[in-house]
């Protein structure tokens, strides 16, 4: 047996996609907050960096200057450092001779530690510079997250000129010349914000976050549920009971909005469907035209709106004859045949014009009156016309066939005509259906007494006779 498919309810997808939503708010803004927090980070440490090089610089230099012996220059630089640390402006601080050797750190164990051959290569290269070595140079190192700072480290030496190198020791001391000279490099490291410590300032916002958009989701679901998924729901089950055959079925939904709307056009589609059914019911089975009870509702609704209209009533002349001689089965085709050209002829009429089936041959045409002659005309046109398709050769050259009257005796008939007898508002006032069939017989005799296929149209005025019907 094949699978099942999982078929995704409406809610449940409505949800689904809402999650999803909400996950993607929540990734985006945990990015940006920790993006931000970084880059705030970072350009506060820059910052912190720049102003604490200023300061240890300036400190170490001092501490340079003031000692007299240079070999006491590293012990001097440590003491420096060791200040400078505890108070907070520098983190990781190494002092390199022009030898590359760790001479003083801010802790013990950078005292041990070796260059790697990339700085030591730098650290050379600003010795080589020696009094151009004016600033300091930084840069931050993403491998190590941390911003280093290579610090010339400037003191005075006194120099003696090389014009006097042979003169009394006793003038020399008047001679000698302030120099400054690069000593020291000094590196200062500042560790960058981890992504871990960035994570914690940010924990508390998103989660704060989340829960709010979670909750709103939720909020949201439930009012989705109610205000969408509620109302379909009852469209869903409304229509299943219309499919059922309750056509009488009817719904509310007093939204003010779209789904108002689509329950109104539901309740219009119920309506539309049962007369449908009603006319389906009503209909004549033989031309499926609507039957009696239509006609009479098309009429009526005429009647109620005060539109000028014009009821044509038609009716086969010798019919019974045709009936009796070819049989039921031809007389089916003639009267199908009489459907067939009566509803061709709507195509000249209004947009709604109306055709029903009363039964046996008889059928009710309405149009409106500037278009009755030429609905009428091309009837009892094409009538004459194709009407002899239906007679054999023999009784088509006599113009005639040979059969039993309703008193049982044998007569001539000719080829079967069309009678239509048109009733209409146009000079009389009409106001009812009953009144319309009364008149449309009186004047059906006045068609019939006519030979050929004909339209008669009672022009009588209101307070005429009946019997005083005109052509």
């Amino acid at each position: 047996m094949p699978k099942e498919t999982t078929r995704l309810t409406l809610q449940s997808r409505i949800t689904t996609y809402m999650i999803l939503l909400t996950i993607g708010l929540i990734a985006v803004f945990t990015f940006l907050q920790v993006t931000g927090q970084l880059k705030s980070l970072t350009q506060q440490n820059i910052l912190k960096a720049k102003f604490g090089g200023i300061v240890a610089k300036n400190a170490l230099e001092k501490a340079l200057n003031e000692t007299s012996d240079s070999r006491l220059a590293p012990k001097a630089l440590a003491d420096t450092l060791s200040q400078l640390k505890q108070s907070g402006i520098v983190e990781d601080v190494e002092i390199f001779n022009q030898d590359g050797k760790t001479v003083a750190a801010s802790d013990k164990y950078l005292l041990n530690s070796i260059l790697s051959a990339k700085e030591q290569h730098a650290v050379k290269a600003l010795f080589k510079l020696e009094d151009k070595v004016k600033q300091y140079q930084s840069q931050i190192d993403k491998e190590k997250k941390v911003i280093l700072q290579y610090m010339p480290l400037m003191q005075n030496v006194c120099v003696i000129p090389q014009q006097n190198a042979q003169a009394e020791t006793a003038a020399l001391s008047a001679q000698l010349i302030q120099k400054l000279t690069l000593a020291y490099i000094a590196k200062v490291s500042y560790h960058l914000g981890n992504i871990e410590s960035t994570l914690k300032a940010v924990y508390l916002p998103c989660i704060f976050i989340a829960i709010m958009i979670i909750l709103g989701n939720i909020l949201l679901s439930i009012i989705l549920s109610k205000i969408v998924i509620g109302p379909l729901k009852i469209l869903n089950d409304a229509s299943k009971e219309i499919a059922g055959g309750r056509l009488e079925l009817r719904i509310t939904l007093p939204t003010g909005d779209e789904m108002e709307e689509v329950a109104n056009t539901f309740n219009d589609m119920a309506v539309s469907l049962m007369r449908m059914k009603e006319r389906a019911e009503n209909a004549n089975p033989l031309t499926k035209l609507p039957g009696n009870n239509v006609i009479h509702e098309e009429i009526e609704k005429r009647l109620a709106g005060k539109r000028k209209f014009v009821v044509v009533y038609s009716d086969l002349d010798n019919f019974k004859a045709f009936n009796d001689k070819y049989g039921i089965g031809a007389g089916d085709v003639a009267i199908k045949l009489t459907a067939q050209i009566m509803q061709d002829s709507l195509k000249l009429g209004a947009p709604d014009d109306f055709l029903g089936h009363e039964g046996g041959d008889d059928f009710v045409l309405l149009t409106v009156p500037e278009k009755m002659n030429d609905v009428t005309n091309y009837i009892t046109t094409e009538f004459d016309k194709k009407i002899r398709a239906l007679y054999n050769k023999e009784d088509l050259d006599r113009g005639y066939i040979v059969a039993k009257s309703r008193e049982g005796d044998i007569k001539q008939f000719p080829i079967i005509t069309l009678s239509l007898a048109g009733v209409s508002n146009i000079n009389r006032t009409l106001t009812s259906y009953g009144e319309i069939t009364n008149i449309c017989a009186s004047v059906k005799k006045v068609a019939k007494k006519t030979p050929g296929s004909v339209f008669v149209l009672d022009r009588r005025l209101e307070d005429s006779h009946p019997d005083e019907a005109q052509h």
